[in-house]
């Protein structure tokens, strides 16, 4: 933009220029846009707007992104060279971005190699608070790297930071030269050209530091305008100005305008700073369009703004959540008692609580930067002391185990030693107290409790085996007393409900269960099919009589102990399955009362589990009643 030529009349030139001033005099006061912050500020997108978001800086920014994009390299050795390829760039050429991935990949590995080795360290016997992580050459030099690179960066901090001050000297003695040439009245026509270059040139200079930008910016500004008011200047040059500026301004409007458009936030925010800057780079324009234009743009900016302000927000609050799942998840397997577990099964129970958590832990986001790592290592100690105390138990068990293995070999010698005795009655009941000496004896390994359970009952099998063959007189009594049993199976059929009323035939029914119950064995052949019918007819009337079931399977069961009658080896059989069923009944109603003490009020759904382990315990404590029963009507037979 060149000044009016100067070589016409005094008088026209006079003119001209009057006419000019008068123009800029009636504009000046709007030819400036809202005073911008500093370059280096986000919020400098929309000055004007109260609310727009207070951004995060580019070093900030690039953390977010690398944490959500990097790939982690295979080894340790990679990675380092992956470092010190980086660490030859120039300074300008290393992303903090690189640098952050690089080092968490490589301590993520390193940490994992720190656990292993603690690991095989406690499981070797060694105590968990005398461990040293040994030396590594690459840790060493992978830290050596990273000090040379936060050198450059440090270096390059130091050289741009300087810059900056020139810069700003250098801005500033523009200003300076400006305000000066604005404050020549009488010579302001030919300052003109001179003004454009040193505009020009303020703005090729690069940035200032972030504390004076604004007010440099304001200054600057204000020497600019105080120059153009007092320049008479043409009008027709003025509105050149204008419409080349307002032209720049309609381009920016639209690149903006596609911005909307693009699905990742960050990068749209960081381009729409980018147009801001050049935005402030561009002049005036004509006063009817200037609010308009600007508003456009504001509008454009603030819903970006916006965009990116709730993007973080959100991601903020989802890693508000995630943090307190996780210490919810912290807090529930500390609550879990480990010294307390004395038995395999408490042991199993407990270990699926625990890896119940860390399946839930996976399902689980990240939380905030500051807290993912400390919630690890926090929810990764409790689990390794309880795998450690595991593991302690077991070894402890082992011993035990052994010791009851051989307690119940040198029983199976004695019952071997005895099962071909023909002393009947003396031999027997020294099998019984051995069956009971059995009883008292602790579990052993699961690969031995099968083969050596089987050669004790073996041995016992063949004594009773051999007694019961040597007592085959008795089955012209069990002739008879099949003749009995179908006789009262037809009273049970024949009895009318209907005429002798509800109570009445309750009594009816359970008289004739009493006569069958006493009466003794019948033929071996015949049993399955005369209780068979039994319990059919039974089950009939006690179903038309509405009677408990419980009774009903109690009932059947004494009618089953009955059939057994005096076959001790049945009856020791049955009591030894019983039993093993009473123990392992109590066992699990144990495990249900020591988890009842785990769950507390603030635990996820804590109501809803208590509820269920209490109808399960229910349940345990019934069926331990009804075993009770049934194990005292074999005693009574034995």
């Amino acid at each position: 933009m060149e000044p009016r030529d100067t070589s016409m009349p005094n008088d026209a030139l006079d003119k001209t220029l009057n006419e000019g001033a008068a123009s800029v005099a009636a504009d000046s006061t709007n030819i400036s846009t809202p005073t911008p912050e500093p370059a280096e500020t986000v919020s400098s997108a929309v000055a004007v707007e109260e609310e727009s978001p207070v951004a995060a800086s580019s070093e900030e920014l690039s953390e977010e992104v690398a944490t959500e994009r990097s790939h982690e390299p295979a080894t340790k050795e990679s990675i380092l060279a992956a470092l010190k390829l980086l660490s030859e760039k120039e300074p300008a050429e290393i992303t903090n971005e690189e640098v952050s991935r690089l080092k968490q990949q490589f301590y993520a590995i390193r940490n994992e190699e720190q656990r292993n080795e603690r690991e095989a360290f406690v499981e070797a016997g060694n105590q968990p608070e005398a461990f040293q992580p040994t030396t590594d050459e690459t840790e060493e030099a992978f830290k050596a790297i990273l000090a040379t690179v936060k050198e450059k960066k440090a270096e390059q901090r130091a050289a741009i930071e300087a810059e900056q001050q020139k810069n700003y000297e250098h801005k500033k003695e523009i200003i300076d030269k400006i305000i000066e040439m604005g404050s020549d009245v009488d010579n302001a026509n030919r300052f003109f050209q001179q003004v454009r270059d040193l505009q020009n040139e303020f703005k090729e200079i690069g940035e200032v530091p972030a504390p004076v930008a604004a007010d440099l910016w304001k200054s600057y500004q204000d020497a600019v305008e105080k120059f153009y008011d007092q320049l008479k200047i043409n009008k027709e040059l003025r509105d050149y100005d204008f419409k080349k500026n307002l032209s720049e301004k309609e381009l920016l409007v639209a690149e903006a305008d596609k911005l909307r458009a693009e699905e990742d936030v960050i990068t749209a925010f960081r381009r729409l700073q980018e147009l801001h800057e050049q935005w402030r780079s561009i002049g005036p324009v004509p006063k009817e369009v200037r609010e308009e234009i600007w508003g456009r743009f504001k509008d454009i900016s603030a819903e970006i703004n916006k965009r990116y302000q709730t993007f973080f927000e959100e991601r903020k609050a989802r890693e508000r959540e995630n943090e307190l799942a996780k210490e919810a998840l912290c807090e529930r397997i500390e609550s879990y008692e480990f010294d307390k577990l004395s038995t395999y099964a408490a042991w199993d129970e407990m270990t699926k609580l625990i890896i119940a958590a860390q399946e839930d832990w996976k399902k689980i986001g990240y939380a905030s930067r500051k807290s993912n790592n400390a919630l690890f290592a926090r929810f990764r100690e409790t689990c390794d002391k309880f795998f450690a105390a595991k593991a302690e138990f077991f070894r402890g068990m082992k011993d035990t185990l052994s010791r009851n293995l051989e307690k119940k070999i040198a029983l199976c010698e004695r019952a071997e030693a005895l099962k071909d005795s023909t002393e009947w009655r003396k031999t027997a009941d020294e099998l019984a107290a051995l069956q009971k000496e059995w009883k008292t004896i602790g579990a052993v390994a699961k690969k031995h409790s099968d083969q050596v359970w089987r050669r004790f009952l073996a041995a016992c099998d063949y004594f009773f085996e051999q007694k019961k063959k040597n007592n085959s007189g008795t089955r012209r009594t069990e002739r008879a007393n099949l003749e009995q049993k179908n006789e009262i199976i037809d009273k049970l059929k024949a009895l009318d409900l209907g005429a002798l009323g509800r109570e009445d035939a309750i009594k009816a029914v359970k008289d004739l269960q009493a006569e069958w119950q006493s009466v003794g064995h019948v033929p071996f052949s015949e049993k399955d099919n005369i209780y068979e019918a039994y319990r059919a007819v039974v089950n009939e009337l006690y179903q038309k009589l509405d009677i408990s079931q419980r009774g009903s399977r109690m009932a059947s069961f004494e009618n089953t102990i009955n059939e057994i009658g005096n076959d001790e080896n049945r009856l020791y059989r049955e009591r030894e399955r019983l039993m093993r069923v009473y123990e392992q009944r109590r066992s699990e109603l144990q495990t249900y009362e020591n988890n009842m003490g785990f769950l507390s009020a603030k635990s996820k759904n804590a109501g809803s589990m208590l509820k269920d382990m209490e109808r399960r315990m229910q349940r345990l404590k019934d069926d331990i009643a009804d075993l009770e029963k049934k194990i005292a009507v074999i005693d009574s037979k034995l």
